[in-house]
């Protein structure tokens, strides 16, 4: 398995990781054999949230990891309604109570609420000291908030943005990624397939998905996934959903795909222009 250094920290991190929104809605022996799998094949990135069946999907991972804790970079995210200082602290204790594990490799605030940023950020140092957190970051935040974390927390805090991304939705290439790049900030795509809208096979993405999925002896959701983490400082979490889709996910870490390649899918899945706020789910 590929894996590149993840954020400030340069730990090494899976290129392809396992997301688990929903997961506590399917079979529970399938997803923790689809979690176990994964950490087989080498995903090591295992991210979940506090939001996700309400703690959940949070006690499912808890249970495929035990025993292997340290093979797994392990992360979940604060709700924006928790993110007080004192309830960004509570939330990561319930979070590490659910996945009974002592600490998290990283801990994100989910997206911007109601909240001043500066006590999400206080709190994330608080759970720094406390060796409950090796690092933080955030979800769905524009340049402009990225700005605003940056200018509270100084360089080489935020560990990574994790935002939405797939063939069809590219609107964090206008900016986001140049500005992660920059400040050696992370990005992780969520949704990486189109969170239910895979491109069809009779369409112009589905056909070139194809034909160059044949090229390369994959399939086309690899080649989606390769599309998306072709940039190095992005990675992605696409949902293990059972240890088949797994394994299929994880072999698209080592598909290079050619130059023309590229062009041909930025082409059929164009960029258009920058929206007036960032996509999100």
């Amino acid at each position: 398995m590929q894996v590149r250094p993840f954020g400030p920290s340069g730990a090494l991190v899976s290129v392809i990781g396992q997301g688990t929104w929903n997961i506590e809605t399917a079979d529970r022996r399938t997803a923790l054999a689809a979690l176990r799998h994964g950490l087989d094949l080498g995903l090591n990135h295992i991210d979940t949230a506090e939001m996700y069946g309400s703690g959940k999907s949070e006690e499912i991972v808890g249970e495929a990891i035990a025993g292997r804790r340290d093979e797994v970079f392990l992360v979940s995210k604060v709700l924006p309604s928790n993110a007080s200082r004192k309830g960004t602290i509570e939330a990561c204790e319930r979070s590490l109570r659910f996945l009974k594990t002592s600490f998290l490799d990283g801990y994100l605030l989910h997206w911007r609420g109601r909240y001043p940023l500066s006590e999400a950020i206080a709190a994330f140092d608080e759970l720094l000291q406390a060796g409950k957190i090796r690092s933080w970051g955030v979800s769905n935040f524009d340049v402009a908030d990225l700005e605003e974390a940056l200018q509270i927390a100084g360089p080489g805090r935020i560990a990574c943005n994790q935002v939405l991304s797939h063939p069809g939705e590219r609107a964090i290439e206008h900016a986001v990624i140049p500005w992660c790049e920059q400040h050696g900030v992370s990005v992780v795509a969520y949704s990486p397939f189109g969170s239910g809208n895979f491109p069809r096979p009779d369409s112009p993405g589905g056909r070139a998905l194809q034909q160059i999925a044949e090229a390369h002896a994959a399939t086309p959701r690899q080649i989606a996934l390769a599309f998306v983490v072709r940039r190095t400082a992005v990675f992605t979490i696409p949902k293990a959903a059972s240890p088949a889709h797994v394994a299929e996910n994880a072999g698209a870490a080592e598909i290079v795909l050619t130059d023309p390649e590229i062009a041909r899918l930025e082409t059929v899945f164009p960029l258009g222009r920058r929206p007036r706020s960032l996509p999100m789910i």
